[in-house]
């Protein structure tokens, strides 16, 4: 079976992320002043093959734990659906 992994990765909240303090300050110099933060990150689109949709979500985690996430500074999270 087909699925589609949807996979955000995101910096830990813990961590300061530059891109979003970048971003916040050109919007907030953009007359939007109701932001209290913003965060930049990652969105990854993976098309697979798998048996079910566990293994497919098993795919997608390991995926990310060797290649698509850096674990000391970022989480993600995965959504997967058949297609």
């Amino acid at each position: 079976m087909k699925f589609k992994a949807e996979i955000a990765v995101m910096p830990h909240d813990a961590l300061l992320d530059p891109q979003g303090k970048a971003v916040h300050s050109g919007l907030t110099n953009l007359g939007f002043h109701a932001l209290n933060d913003v965060r930049i990150g990652k969105h990854i689109t993976l098309t697979l093959e798998a048996n079910d949709e566990a293994a497919a979500l098993a795919q997608a985690k390991e995926a990310c734990e060797k290649l698509l996430a850096n674990p000391i500074m970022e989480g993600f999270r995965i959504s997967v659906h058949a297609l």
